[in-house]
């Protein structure tokens, strides 16, 4: 049997395995739709390209220890991880936040890991303290630099730097066995 032929679910057991053919089927099969996701969001071909490569390269990397239940919505849900990373680095990130994407209708992740990473991430940010929990929000929710945080809080840039190190070690901690997500926040 053609790899094309083989399943998601097939795909990833042999690439658990190192089965680097799978790998390339995997890459195949969904390498535009993710390019197409991220394009719509960014509308920079290279900054596109990067962030879907990085994902395709942890892919591989980290093949043995993944746990994937429905392959398409994690890879969906790393892409907007990683976009959600390079828009925060951006200069354009007003630009890229204030445009209106497409319909993401055909983009709605259902994947039981997601759910389960959003439930862990809720879970963590509602026991913050509330300086913290606020500034994690403003970083990570509004998409606020830590100078316009520093602002709005009336306190010093630093103490916003500091606090998101302490928070983001905690949250990178308490994933633990999600190594993939922790690696995007």
């Amino acid at each position: 049997m053609a790899y094309s032929e083989y399943t998601d679910q097939e795909l990833t057991a042999l690439l658990k395995e190192g089965d680097r053919e799978a790998f390339n089927q995997i890459y195949r099969r969904y390498v535009q739709y993710l390019y197409q996701y991220a394009f719509n969001i960014l509308k920079d071909e290279d900054e596109c390209t990067d962030a879907v490569q990085d994902i395709f390269v942890w892919l591989w990397e980290n093949r043995i220890k993944i746990n994937v239940n429905v392959l398409k919505g994690y890879l969906i849900a790393a892409v907007k991880y990683k976009l959600t990373r390079v828009i925060q680095g951006s200069k354009r990130r007003y630009e890229i936040l204030s445009a209106k994407p497409l319909q993401e209708e055909s983009f709605v992740d259902d994947s039981l890991e997601v759910k389960e990473l959003k439930h862990a991430i809720n879970e963590f940010v509602v026991a913050l303290p509330e300086r913290s929990r606020m500034i994690f929000e403003m970083s990570r929710n509004e998409y606020l630099s830590n100078k316009e945080i520093a602002a709005r809080l009336n306190i010093s840039e630093k103490t916003v730097e500091n606090q998101m190190t302490i928070v983001l070690k905690k949250l990178k901690s308490g994933l633990g066995k999600m190594s993939f997500w922790s690696t995007l926040i």
